[in-house]
């Protein structure tokens, strides 16, 4: 390795050329000790060149290799070290310096936006030279006139040229404006939607809630106008508008009052302090967002959000849906009144005319929005015997209303059906009774199956043991065995259903129509039912529900469960149905 260090500085320029290391303000602790024998070596140099006046080269060439050979290997290393470690310095530090000056300039992202508006303005000129040269074309060649011979040719010269100005002038003046009516096909954008955000979504929850806030306010101010929450400005407003009405001045009247309500909001707008309201308005606290949340804060405030979305939505939908329903004859009785309510409006704008017919609306309306609605909310029996909106549209059903009343009509069809079936069966007609307890057992099957078979055989129940209406589907949700140790057995994924005897679970991994894995308890074997939060850290009450048995050391759990108020509701008035049925029997037979 040595060898090779000096053929290749013996290559190279002279030894004396290079910059003495310990000068170099970059040099390393190594170099800082080699002092000495560096700077004897150059005075040794020195006495020689100082003793050959003449300059003879034999000399001084013959004791340079001589001096190179009395420095020790160890100094060249380290000579070659520090040469190194500076090499790599300077690249280092202009490696940073060049990341640096693209980061500052993105000479790239330069480019690139430079290439697209030269490739936008080349289309531009493209677009503009074919419509130039489009009404070149379309434009009508302007009328030849008449040849008048005349004297003088410099004048037909200079009409000439007037008329192809003035051609141009209305070219380029109205030119534009013919281009707005050319018809071009519609581009079809595609919106960009953004990702689930905690913050994005409360903040959008606040945004409707401030922008609905003038809504509102409106009708609450109009609910108190007419329920005379202020004696005074409801009588006041009262006979203004019987008096435009009486005079037919009310569409003025509401056209001055919103000119009037956007004066107001100009003034409120440059500074001016004006409330006015009916109901004095209810400052609610507005809280300061925060910005370092646990994770328990975030889960509890994406579940609020949540709800409030959810029942906003399921306001506007039964909205709708009850909208829907009286368009479409669901209820005929209520559509039907409002047919004859239609027709009727329509005689009577042919025959009255419109003076007289606005006449008696505004009368109508001033009369029924102050007093009769008045009376109407005084007494609520009187709402509901004789106020016909109100009674139309609280009677007025839901789609889940809808399918509610359908599956409870169908429950009772089928009911009757069984019994007018059992006398058949109990004359003893074996054939029919066999026809129609096939029947009915096609018809159990299909309304109470489940994924592995027909209810009763697959917890081994009588036939008369039927999922409740509430659970005919069943609630998906996982059993809890804390008595078992087995992970298998631990937690098991399944269907939880309620009968009128009987609590069944269902567990997803039975493989059988009857399986040990499934699980039936009976309702009058349950000694405690209480709501059950799994995990503690979560907020909330929790998703499950522990059921305490005499035959169970601790009590079970059937967790995450999504609608578990729902099934705790069915399950315990069931079970309080089976304790007092159980209790009266007690009662009434007592030597039992």
């Amino acid at each position: 390795m040595l060898k090779r260090l000096d053929k290749i500085r013996f290559r190279g320029p002279k030894r004396d050329e290079f910059l003495d290391l310990a000068e170099s303000p970059t040099a390393s602790d190594s170099e800082c000790n080699d002092d000495i024998p560096v700077k004897h070596r150059s005075s040794i140099k020195e006495t020689e060149e100082q003793r050959d006046p003449a300059g003879s080269g034999t000399l001084t060439m013959s004791a340079a290799p001589i001096q190179d050979y009395k420095i020790s290997d160890t100094d060249r290393l380290n000579e070659v070290k520090g040469h190194l470690e500076v090499a790599l310095l300077e690249k280092h530090f202009l490696q940073e310096e060049l990341k640096k000056l693209r980061e500052e300039t993105n000479v790239e992202s330069l480019k690139q936006e430079l290439e697209k508006e030269k490739s936008k303005r080349v289309d531009l000129e493209q677009k503009m030279n074919e419509i130039l040269r489009s009404r070149l074309e379309d434009s009508p060649p302007p009328p030849p006139k008449p040849q008048v011979p005349s004297v003088n040719g410099t004048g037909d010269k200079q009409k000439e040229t007037f008329s192809s100005q003035l051609w141009k002038w209305l070219y380029e003046r109205f030119g534009v404006y013919i281009e707005d009516f050319r018809f071009q096909p519609e581009e079809n954008t595609v919106e960009t939607e953004e990702p689930l955000s905690a913050k994005r979504l409360t903040e959008n929850m606040r945004r409707l809630k401030r922008g609905a806030k003038p809504v509102t306010n409106f009708m609450r101010n109009l609910s108190a106008l007419s329920s005379w929450h202020s004696v005074y400005t409801s009588a006041i407003a009262f006979i203004i508008y019987m008096n435009a009405a009486w005079h037919g001045w009310v569409i003025p009247m509401f056209l001055f009052l919103a000119i009037l309500r956007l004066s107001l909001n100009y003034f409120i707008a440059k500074g001016w302090r004006i409330q006015w309201s009916i109901v004095p308005e209810v400052s609610e606290p507005v809280e300061p967002p925060k910005e370092d949340l646990t994770v328990s804060e975030k889960f509890q405030l994406v579940l609020d959000v949540a709800q409030k979305a959810q029942n906003l939505f399921g306001k506007m939908a039964d909205v709708l849906e009850k909208i829907k329903n009286l368009f479409m004859w669901v209820q005929p009785e209520i559509t039907q009144k409002l047919y004859l309510g239609l027709w009727m409006a329509f005689i009577t704008s042919c025959l009255l005319p419109y003076k007289l017919l606005g006449f008696m609306i505004g009368i109508y309306a001033g009369i029924k929005f102050f007093i009769i609605d008045f009376i109407f909310k005084s007494c609520p029996k009187l709402r509901e015997k004789y106020d016909t909106p109100y009674i139309v549209w609280t009677n007025l059903p839901t789609d889940p209303q809808l399918k509610e009343r359908n599956n409870a009509t169908l429950n009772r069809r089928l009911s009757g059906f069984e019994k007018q079936i059992q006398p058949v069966v109990a004359r003893g007609n074996q054939s029919a009774g066999m026809s129609c307890g096939i029947g009915r057992e096609e018809e159990s099957g299909r309304a109470y199956n489940t994924k592995r078979g027909p209810f009763h055989e697959v917890f081994n129940l009588s036939e008369n043991e039927r999922p409740l209406p509430v659970c005919e589907n069943g609630w998906r949700c996982c059993l809890i065995n804390r008595d078992r140790k087995m992970p298998t057995d631990y937690i098991r994924n399944g269907v939880l259903y309620v009968t009128e005897n009987y609590l069944c679970f269902e567990s997803s991994s039975s493989r059988a129509t009857s399986s040990k894995k499934n699980k039936v308890i009976k309702l009058q074997d349950i000694i405690d039912i209480q709501k059950y939060k799994v995990l503690s850290v979560l907020p909330g009450s929790g998703m499950g529900i522990s059921i305490t048995t005499p035959s169970t050391l601790k009590p079970l759990v059937f967790g995450a469960m999504i609608h578990r108020d729902e099934a705790f509701d069915a399950i315990h008035t069931q079970y309080m149905k089976t304790v007092n049925s159980t209790a009266a029997t007690t009662v009434t037979n007592p030597e039992t």
